[in-house]
């Protein structure tokens, strides 16, 4: 397999640029290219894992604020839809883990959200013992939980899902 081979010097893919190699190795930002080669993976994560936190806590507001659903409903309403997003994301462009066959997938796909369900639980632990106990404000506590759990998903996706074998 020539095109997964790697290169020792820059941890790329011979063969195999995705989108954000490219974009690093445009004119201006090429300078940049040597500290993204080798954080790649981590620099990634926070960009998606940004992203997975906008689309948690807008869709989180949305249910719990606009919707007037409760906060524990509002809140795995927000991570579904929060999970597939960040499932597809993370396979494919943050940890590039490809599946041979459908049954390799499919056990990518249920490590991945029985990782998200531990830190479900530990989510809505903080939102009702914060929010429903002390009296935060929704808003606040969900964006402070966010923070703890997207680090939380790096350590169980890194370790445990999309290990490289």
């Amino acid at each position: 397999m020539m095109d997964r081979e790697m290169r020792i010097e820059d941890k790329v893919p011979i063969g195999k640029k995705d989108i954000f190699d490219k974009i690093m190795g445009l004119p201006v930002l090429n300078i940049f290219e040597p500290f993204y080669k080798k954080n790649k993976e981590m620099l990634l994560y926070l960009f998606f894992g940004g992203l997975s936190f906008i689309v948690s806590v807008a869709t989180y507001a949305f249910f719990n604020v606009s919707l007037g659903f409760n906060v524990l409903l509002a809140n795995v309403l927000s991570w579904v839809i929060t999970v597939m997003f960040a499932f597809l994301t993370n396979r494919v462009w943050v940890f590039d883990s490809p599946t041979n066959n459908i049954k390799e997938f499919i056990i990518q796909m249920f490590s991945f959200y029985s990782g998200r369900i531990v830190t479900l639980i530990i989510e809505e632990a903080i939102l009702v013992l914060f929010i429903d106990i002390l009296g935060f404000g929704s808003i606040v506590v969900k964006v402070v939980a966010q923070v703890v759990v997207i680090l939380l998903n790096y350590v169980i996706s890194k370790i445990f899902i999309f290990r490289k074998n």
